[in-house]
């Protein structure tokens, strides 16, 4: 009986990650093209590479003159040479988000937060650039990746949790984005701003969330998830 339930458990492991992927088809898809372009960075050479990420940059110069285009292009590419920590952020985050919330709320968060981050970030560089307290050189600063997005995303996840453990996340949250922002010096970190605002940008995604009426999530959820994984039997 144990040898036989060995297949009949890893098949029913196999269908479980089939059906988690397939219910967040824009995660997954989107992870697919990322791991293009992170094989594409990983292979040409670094004067075109700089070139070509360059171009796509979010900064002060491309917004003023294409948004749209830098907006999302900067999307399709990741601010490191390692593809499998997004393989891990995604799956633990932006596909339980997207199982949860759907497709259209999905994007509404998560778009809301790249572009409105990005603007607040790179307007207060602007204006520190004016006011001669940033380098002028910093309008065609390099800004690329999906982290803004993710941020976003992560952030009203929260509301997926049940109290207290909400706290504890969003202590989480707090502490590792706002910690870079609260020791930076003279120098503007734009990207500390950018993330930070993230999360309150996606924060603002409440009342969007109380239409998703689901049971909240705990530790105990996973526990019951692993315990039912693990004691299913061969069917006779």
């Amino acid at each position: 009986m144990g040898n036989a339930s060995e297949p009949t458990r890893l098949r029913t492991s196999g269908l479980a990650v089939r059906h988690f992927i397939v219910g967040a088809p824009l995660t997954y898809s989107w992870l697919a093209v990322l791991g293009v372009t992170t094989i594409i960075q990983r292979n040409v050479p670094k004067r075109e590479l700089h070139t070509l990420v360059l171009d796509d940059s979010t900064n002060i110069k491309h917004l003023l003159r294409d948004p749209l285009e830098v907006l999302f292009n900067s999307l399709l590419w990741i601010d490191g040479r390692f593809w499998w920590p997004y393989l891990l952020l995604f799956t633990l985050f932006l596909a339980p988000a997207e199982h949860w919330l759907g497709q259209l709320r999905w994007l509404t968060v998560g778009l809301s937060a790249h572009i409105i981050a990005t603007y607040i970030s790179e307007g207060l560089l602007f204006v520190a650039i004016r006011y001669h307290d940033a380098p002028e050189r910093l309008v065609q600063a390099r800004d690329i990746g999906v982290s803004y997005f993710l941020v976003g995303v992560i952030a009203v996840l929260a509301y997926r949790i049940a109290r207290p453990w909400r706290w504890g996340y969003l202590g989480v949250l707090f502490v590792i984005f706002g910690f870079p922002l609260i020791t930076m010096d003279r120098e503007l970190n734009f990207t500390a701003i950018g993330h930070f605002a993230s999360i309150l940008i996606g924060l603002c995604f409440y009342p969007m969330t109380r239409e998703r009426r689901r049971q909240p999530w705990t530790p105990a959820n996973l526990r019951t998830a692993f315990r039912r994984l693990g004691s299913r039997e061969p069917s006779a």
